[in-house]
């Protein structure tokens, strides 16, 4: 039964999520476009919102790439430029503990402005307050390996999961037999971030596609009017932000 379970979730659920966010958000683009968005409501709690939308933005972009590469990167490119499992362990902890924290604190503020200003709440649906805590929860489970990890400072741990995720792009049937037997809170990590990829499609995540960089030298504005008032009176002028 053990050996099930693990064959499931390691083996055969990563191939479902990562249909599920492919098709999915294909789908939702084609046939759901007026939803492909943040629905921002930057103009409640708008310092607060700055803040934790640069710290979780900033933090989750380091995280990320630093995944994509540390796990997807063949092994043998960090042999031959000379890098060694435990320097390559020793970075990853400093680089995505300080990038975790970042990405914690703002998550963190963005959260509370969600669930406590109620304006937010009212006009924020399931999905968007699901994703809110999902994230919450990974961050912490990420946060949560480094002390197991610093018991691990050969590197040994971080070869284990590079081979399970390179064994999954490339179709190694047994290879979830790699992480069958690694630490509680490593495959509660791998199991949670797979789920945020299956509900991915479903939720606001779906504008990481459109890949927004342009808006950090965007001097645009958006103009705002009172109810009732005059057209070409505007009542602010607020600049225009990838807002959460």
């Amino acid at each position: 039964m053990y050996d099930t379970i693990n064959h499931l979730i390691f083996g055969w659920y990563p191939y479902v999520c990562l249909t599920v966010f492919l098709v999915g958000s294909w789908f939702r683009f084609d046939r759901e476009q007026y939803t492909w968005r943040t629905g921002s409501s930057q103009l409640l709690r708008r310092r607060q919102m700055m803040w934790g939308s640069n710290l979780f933005h900033i933090g989750i972009l380091i995280i990320f790439f630093g995944h994509v590469i540390g796990l997807l990167t063949p092994i043998w490119v960090f042999d031959a430029l000379g890098i060694g499992h435990g320097f390559k362990q020793i970075m990853a902890i400093i680089v995505g503990g300080l990038a975790g924290l970042a990405c914690l604190v703002g998550i963190a503020l963005l959260t509370h402005r969600r669930l406590f200003d109620d304006r937010i709440r009212k006009t924020s649906s399931f999905a968007d307050i699901a994703v809110l805590l999902l994230l919450f929860a990974q961050l912490l489970l990420g946060l949560a390996t480094i002390p197991v990890s610093m018991g691990h400072l050969d590197g040994h741990e971080m070869v284990r999961f590079m081979t399970w995720a390179q064994g999954i792009f490339t179709v190694k049937p047994d290879v979830w037999q790699v992480v069958a037997d690694a630490h509680p809170i490593f495959k509660a990590h791998l199991f949670l971030g797979m789920t945020i990829f299956l509900v991915f499609p479903f939720t606001r995540l779906v504008h990481v596609w459109s890949a927004p960089i342009w808006y950090l030298g965007r001097r645009g504005y958006q103009v705002v009017r009172s109810n009732g008032a005059r057209k070409g009176t505007p009542t602010g002028r607020y600049p225009i932000h990838p807002a959460e």
